[in-house]
């Protein structure tokens, strides 16, 4: 067996883990980077983007076939589903190119190829070909889909976000179980694309919603397209022919059994550190078996272990995993000299139709911080003026405020163009604005931002910082 020494070990090389090469080389040349599956991120190779191609190919078919409320009148619309799932895997595969091509430019010494295990702690084997003596580590090996024993009756009709883009051709009919951000973004995806949809789940959640009357707004809405009940009762999952079977309870209480072409988990992912032998060192783990770890350093417990991105379940997002990777990386290579890094305004997007933001703190958060010392200012997007011009006049938004300061403290938003209004609210946040100093800002008219306008200027008057929000303002436009 090959031994070696390094300054720093870094276990992963996705998103997380090149942000921690990169950072830990500025600091110092005796790096390795360990790899034991493909190269290409998460997010390029069964994550961001994929589902982003299926979504664009959906949003394509919708509109097509709903141009009747602006008066014209669509001729006949074929879906080519192996032309859909083509155009998906060439554009993914594009994607995963450019990150292989990054990995490939790396070192070739600092890279190497095989499965890691702990020995203790600062030791490590990859595979039964090398042992490395590492003074610092950080780990990112990311997360795998998770779903109850139960879905494993499915068979070869399973399907999770790793592999349902591997399908040749869209399927006839999927039961998603989990409505979170990948059930609902796939669910949804696939119904507009014709595949027969049932979307069930179990506590009531909807995505990232927190505020009890816009989940109920948002549930509503996605039930106009397909079939959504958040507290579903699943008595039967098994393989039945070429499908599988599902025996549930409507929602009429009814017991109803139904076949799909397959079953799509989406119910979650776990953090990769189930064979990374921590049991074999002085780890400090959390209940769920991850190291315990410092938001702002990344530093676990003993100090010279670091982890970063999807694999420490806190956030489960690209630019958190890039960033964490950095902060890990950054410290691993300076140790001793461990430094807190800049965290950004939290920021999360759902690309359903209409879409879904979060920004900054969410209820349950803004209760247990301020109890009642925040206020609340919305507004519905049915009666916007671009949004109803454009036809997507469904939504809510609702932005929050310390009471006494007026500082924005986050926001949450079911509607059309969240991902670009949930952008504005997290630049605000993390340039610490206050509500009239987002007030003084331009807002054009008619554009959807005008919405968020009149949520600030509600928001202001309850704060009572500001004038009463005059309905149907004359500097705004009408509509606005």
């Amino acid at each position: 067996m090959n031994k070696r020494h390094v300054d720093v070990a870094i276990i992963g090389s996705g998103t997380a883990g090149m942000g921690a090469y990169r950072a830990a080389r500025e600091h110092t040349d005796n790096v390795v980077l360990i790899e034991g599956g493909e190269y290409g991120t998460t997010c390029a190779r069964v994550g961001c983007m994929p589902s982003k191609l299926l979504i664009a190919a959906a949003e394509a078919a919708h509109h097509s076939l709903h141009t009747g409320l602006f008066g014209i009148t669509p001729g006949q619309i074929t879906i080519d589903g192996k032309a859909v799932m083509a155009r998906i895997q060439r554009e993914r595969d594009r994607f995963v190119g450019f990150v292989i091509e990054d990995v490939e430019a790396f070192d070739a010494n600092h890279k190497i190829r095989g499965y890691a295990t702990l020995k203790d702690d600062h030791t490590l084997t990859i595979d039964d070909h090398t042992e490395i003596t590492a003074d610092r580590i950080v780990i990112a090996t990311g997360s795998t889909p998770v779903y109850p024993s139960m879905f494993a009756e499915a068979g070869d009709r399973l399907l999770t976000n790793d592999n349902i883009f591997e399908l040749d051709d869209l399927p006839e009919s999927v039961a998603v179980f989990g409505p979170g951000v990948i059930g609902l973004e796939l669910g949804q995806a696939l119904s507009r694309l014709g595949v027969k949809v049932k979307v069930f789940g179990r506590g009531g959640s909807v995505a990232t919603l927190s505020d009890p009357e816009i989940r109920e707004y948002a549930e509503k809405t996605f039930n106009q397209e397909f079939y959504l009940d958040t507290k579903a009762q699943v008595s039967t999952i098994r393989k039945k022919g070429e499908g599988v079977e599902v025996v549930y309870l409507d929602k009429s209480g009814a017991e109803v059994t139904e076949s799909f072409s397959y079953l799509l988990a989406a119910t979650g992912r776990k953090p990769n550190v189930d064979k990374l032998g921590l049991e074999n060192t002085s780890m400090v783990l959390d209940p769920r078996g991850v190291p315990v770890f410092d938001h702002y350093s990344m530093q676990a417990t003993p100090d010279h272990i670091f982890i970063a991105g999807d694999v420490n379940n806190e956030l489960a997002l690209l630019h958190e995993a890039a960033d964490e990777g950095r902060i890990a990386g950054s410290n691993a290579g300076r140790y001793p000299d461990v430094r807190a890094g800049r965290r950004r305004a939290t920021l999360g997007i759902v690309f359903t139709e209409p879409q879904i933001a979060n920004v900054g703190l969410n209820l349950p958060q803004l209760e247990e911080r301020y109890a009642r010392r925040y206020a609340v200012g919305e507004v519905s997007f049915e009666g916007q003026g671009r949004s109803r011009v454009m036809g997507k006049n469904k939504g809510i938004l609702k932005v929050y405020a310390e009471q006494g300061s007026g500082l924005l403290l986050g926001a949450e938003m079911f509607g059309p163009a969240a991902e670009h209004i949930g952008h504005l609210l997290a630049w605000a946040l993390q340039q610490r604005l206050t509500i009239k100093e987002m007030l003084e800002m331009p807002f054009y008219h008619p554009v959807i931002e005008e919405g968020l306008r009149t949520a600030l200027r509600d928001l202001n008057a309850k704060l009572r910082l500001g004038p009463e929000a005059v309905k149907g303002c004359l500097d705004c436009g009408p509509g606005a």
